[in-house]
């Protein structure tokens, strides 16, 4: 199984959140999951859930893609 990504970077976040959490993508959904619950003070539902798979990239994937595009802000998301 190949290591995911998440990098809260790359969502929307009134917090300007600099997360990124990296390991098997069961492990990294429940800890994102976890993290948009107690830190961005998401509703865990199958929204969120769906929200947090499309957005997994393989591991190396997403480095630098913030950087590459700081105006992400434009849909909805985590505060």
């Amino acid at each position: 199984m190949s290591r995911k990504t998440m990098d809260c970077r790359e969502a929307p976040s009134e917090s300007n959140c600099s997360l990124t959490i990296t390991g098997e993508e069961d492990e990294v959904m429940r800890a994102a999951v976890e993290h948009a619950v107690s830190v961005h003070g998401e509703k865990d539902g199958p929204e969120l859930r769906e929200m947090i798979r499309v957005s997994l990239k393989d591991e190396g994937a997403s480095e630098g893609a913030a950087m590459r595009n700081p105006g992400m802000d434009s849909r909805p998301g985590m505060q």
